[in-house]
């Protein structure tokens, strides 16, 4: 029996991942840190019970994250908590580099003050920057971090501090970047459940002007598959890409969710792109493959139709949530006006 620390756990990968783990090791002790912003919600680990043990606290508040530790003697920490929405850190910066950067330092420290027997990160492809659309360029695990947008910043300013409290104080880490998630519970701020539900509704789905910049795609039971596996195999110290090797362009994206739902492709609406809208990502995933042997198990098409049809069935679910994020795509004079 092992006891891990979850962070972030209200939120969707979290959720799934702590979901995951129960499956794999039901007899594990599992603590479900989220500070319960406005994309988490209790809802995504009420059907648990009391399999996990839930507490409402900040990555960053070091003593509670000290308390617990102790307290439920944890060997594993896997940090998922993180502010993530690229639209609302070009409005509000400040908020993603107290959260992402020094919450990450703070959790560390606490880690670090109990010794942990390993501390994961999970982190996004966005570090790098972005990669021109007609490049055969992919970012390894030794490419440089260029971050062109807040989040971005935010995010590789914690990746820096994870490896910094391992070269440093000796602290096992690992680290994951992930391609874009996609799947069941994923707020609907971000584009795949934005666009279905908005279709579901009637409503126009807001295409950004560079319709053709793309991303690369994950289900994100297979990046909790991927989690584990580096939590249980990878090597202290090291980075580990995640990724299907799989890309979809918005307008792409914005059709396959319509025509999963039967619904005409006029409902598509052109809006301005915001500020630093990066052009592709595209990560080389040979190395958790080759050393590691996790392999992507679902088929984008077929994860796509599932995801929409879920939305589609589970409207009490998210109905309530619509309204909660604080950006609306289409306007970006206030990220001019700071």
């Amino acid at each position: 029996m092992t006891s891990i620390l979850v962070t972030g756990a209200a939120g969707f990968i979290g959720s799934h991942f702590v979901r995951h783990w129960l499956r794999r090791y039901p007899d594990d002790t599992v603590v479900a840190l989220d500070a319960l912003t406005y994309a988490g919600s209790l809802s995504n680990l009420e059907d648990l019970g009391d399999r996990v043990i839930f507490v409402q606290g900040d990555i960053g508040d070091e003593a509670l994250v000290r308390k617990l530790l102790a307290e439920h003697r944890t060997e594993k920490v896997v940090n998922f908590a993180a502010e993530s929405h690229n639209s609302l850190a070009v409005l509000d910066p400040g908020r993603f580099f107290r959260a992402n950067v020094l919450g990450t330092q703070g959790l560390l420290e606490a880690c670090r003050a109990v010794g942990v027997e390993r501390f994961h990160h999970i982190s996004t492809c966005e570090v790098y920057g972005d990669l021109a659309l007609d490049s055969d360029e992919v970012f390894t695990e030794t490419s440089p971090y260029r971050p062109r947008t807040p989040y971005n910043a935010s995010k590789a300013g914690a990746d820096h501090v994870v490896r910094a409290y391992h070269e440093t104080y000796g602290l096992p880490v690992t680290i994951t970047n992930c391609a874009n998630n996609y799947g069941s519970h994923q707020f609907p701020e971000k584009v795949i459940p934005l666009f279905t539900t908005r279709a579901l509704d009637g409503r126009r789905l807001p295409v950004y002007a560079s319709s053709g910049n793309r991303r690369e795609w994950i289900h994100v039971l297979d990046h909790c598959a991927a989690v584990e596996t580096v939590l249980l195999k990878g090597t202290p110290g090291e980075i580990y890409h995640v990724g299907t090797g799989v890309e979809a362009s918005v307008d792409e994206l914005a059709d396959l969710v319509l025509d999963e739902l039967g619904l005409p492709r006029s409902l598509k609406e052109t809006v301005p792109d915001r500020p630093g809208h990066d052009r592709r990502y595209l990560l080389d995933s040979s190395r958790i493959r080759r050393e590691l042997g996790w392999e992507p198990r679902i088929p984008f098409a077929a994860g796509i139709r599932e995801t929409v049809r879920w939305y589609a069935d589970h409207r009490s679910w998210w109905l309530p949530l619509i309204g909660r994020s604080p950006v609306v795509e289409n306007d970006w004079s206030a990220a001019g006006s700071r």
